[in-house]
């Protein structure tokens, strides 16, 4: 299910978080910001909500902790006040009037500037019909803003749910090449796919053949899908001295079923056992 499906009771958890990190003034400005007849003012809002709310980090009970946690959500612990209250205000208002909210969001997204971005990508899985946002997810990817990637690509539900496979497979590509946490991307290996898989090996040629290391998670995507391709960019990788990247590399090979590198590695004894 997604956020937006259950967003009622996401946002009284929200609420009741923001309420427990802002003084009542800035918290009666924000529930105002929030209303119906404010949707017109929204753009001004979200770009002023800083100067109401501050930029702390979010101080979360242990009980508001575990909701979070079985919401899903828990992600957003490491946010600060202002990203919360903008994604909460824009996902209020997105339900509140989703036609109307549509173009003063998508202008939003236009003229932000970094911290705006960030928050608005951090929104998406947040609003009213998330699916209309697809393209927008897609061409965040392109962005050379770090802080603006890790939004999109670490611990952001939607692009896994929603991303088609080649913005899906830009979305993995970009994350190993700018050194992002690829342990933080959801739905991961469940998106694994053949052209993904190619798209990596080569990648990961690229890299040999320029003398740099790669990221062994790799390895964990190509292994359903190694071939002949695949299997001479893993050559290249067992030539190296990067021992982790062996082992994930043996690892990936003990879950696929080709059958030549699994001949390949048995014949190199310390990794062997890791490939059966």
């Amino acid at each position: 299910m997604a956020i937006s499906d259950g967003f009622g009771n996401i946002n009284e958890l929200l609420l009741n978080i923001i309420k427990d990190n802002l003084e009542d003034a800035a918290f009666e400005w924000l529930i105002k910001a929030g209303s119906a007849n404010e949707i017109d003012k929204l753009g001004q809002s979200f770009v002023m909500l800083p100067r109401k709310t501050g930029k702390p980090a979010l101080r979360i009970s242990e009980v508001q902790k575990k909701q979070l946690e079985e919401s899903g959500i828990s992600y957003l612990t490491s946010w600060s006040i202002d990203r919360l209250s903008r994604v909460w205000l824009l996902g209020v208002q997105s339900f509140a009037d989703t036609e109307k909210s549509h173009p003063v969001i998508e202008n939003l997204f236009l003229s932000a500037e970094v911290n705006e971005a960030v928050a608005l990508y951090s929104a998406l899985p947040f609003l009213a019909k998330p699916e209309t946002w697809v393209k927008r997810c897609a061409e965040g990817i392109r962005s050379n803003i770090g802080s603006v990637l890790e939004a999109i690509m670490e611990n952001n539900p939607y692009p896994a749910k929603y991303l088609n496979e080649a913005a899906w497979n830009q979305l993995v590509l970009k994350a190993f090449f700018t050194e992002k946490d690829i342990n933080k991307i959801n739905g991961l290996d469940g998106r694994a796919n053949e052209q993904l898989a190619l798209t990596l090996s080569d990648y990961a040629r690229e890299r040999y053949a320029a003398g740099r290391q790669i990221n062994p998670q790799l390895w964990r995507l190509v292994a359903p899908f190694i071939n002949d391709q695949i299997f001479e960019a893993i050559k290249i990788g067992l030539t190296n001295q990067d021992k982790e990247e062996h082992n994930a590399i043996a690892l990936a090979i003990s879950a696929s079923d080709y059958e030549p590198a699994k001949v390949y590695i048995s014949q190199i004894p310390e990794l062997s056992q890791l490939s059966k």
